[in-house]
């Protein structure tokens, strides 16, 4: 087990700060892309999610994009007004709202889910199955370190 890596005489923290930069990459990337197709990286990233888990409870978007129910609020609001997403009453819970996408909200996720698979693949050209393996090793260790689900657990 590698306790800490020392370069030059200094520590370098292994994970944190490289994650860290490595999420602000994406994140810039990930801009320019959704920009192009008319959306913010934030609602670019919500209409990829409800792709995948749609209809979803508000409380539940809140957890996993780790934002403040007003700011969810008003991604919600600006994405409704262009007709990319639905909000209706939860029939299991009349407390709380689900989100869906709508058919143009659909088609403009299947989009965004395109430039994330472009970039996915980009990734994978430059890394081995051993380096994959390795990352998803690190990416398990952090789910057991923090024990924390973001999801709601009907989906995994």
């Amino acid at each position: 087990v590698i306790t800490e890596i020392v370069i030059n005489g200094g520590r370098v923290l292994t994970f944190l700060s490289p994650l860290h930069k490595a999420n602000r990459q994406v994140s810039v990337h990930l801009e320019r892309e959704t920009t192009e197709l008319g959306v913010s990286p934030q609602e670019g990233h919500l209409l990829s999610y409800l792709r995948s888990y749609a209809p979803c409870r508000v409380s539940e978007l809140v957890r996993v994009f780790g934002l403040k129910h007003s700011t969810m609020t008003s991604i919600l609001d600006r994405l409704e007004r262009r007709s990319f997403v639905a909000r209706k009453l939860n029939p299991d819970d009349r407390r709380s709202l689900l989100v869906r996408l709508t058919r143009q909200g659909g088609a403009l996720a299947d989009r965004v889910q395109g430039v994330v698979e472009a970039f996915e693949s980009q990734l994978r050209q430059r890394v081995t199955k051993r380096d994959i393996h390795g990352f998803q090793a690190v990416m398990a260790a952090i789910d057991r370190t923090t024990n924390i689900s973001l999801r709601d657990r009907r989906g995994t």
